[in-house]
């Protein structure tokens, strides 16, 4: 079993820069889908997974909101996950989520949140003037 806890959140300044950490505990080999997703304030939108990828491919996932501003990685080790974003905006702000879930093909992290089965507890990002 996998254990997450997400770290850096906070309030910035439209423009701003955050730096969100995921501790990661337990075994993670790289048969895993890895990401971030982002719940927004509004309880009718389903959390979105903004950034990802699968630990046996290089290729890093980003949803259109997060492309150029957001970028991923991972420390050598791989028990710490990152999510460096610049360029804050408001639409940003909501509570971010590091995750993973256990897959053997890069096709099964583009499912749903709810179908994701380890999950940090959460730290909330506040982007206002």
């Amino acid at each position: 079993q996998v254990q997450l806890e997400e770290s850096g959140g906070g309030s910035v300044q439209p423009g701003g820069s955050l730096r969100l950490s995921c501790a990661v505990s337990g075994y993670l080999d790289n048969a895993y889908c890895v990401a971030w997703f982002r719940q927004s304030p509004s309880p009718e939108v389903w959390r979105e997974r903004v950034a990802g990828s699968f630990l046996r491919s290089p290729i890093t996932y980003y949803a259109d909101s997060g492309k150029g501003r957001f970028t991923f990685s991972a420390d050598d080790s791989g028990n710490t996950l990152y999510l460096q974003m610049n360029s804050l905006q408001p639409e940003d702000t909501g509570m971010y989520y590091c995750a993973a879930l256990r897959a053997y093909s890069r096709h099964q992290c583009s499912k749903p949140s709810r179908d994701w089965t380890s999950w940090g507890r959460g730290t909330q990002v506040t982007v206002s003037a």
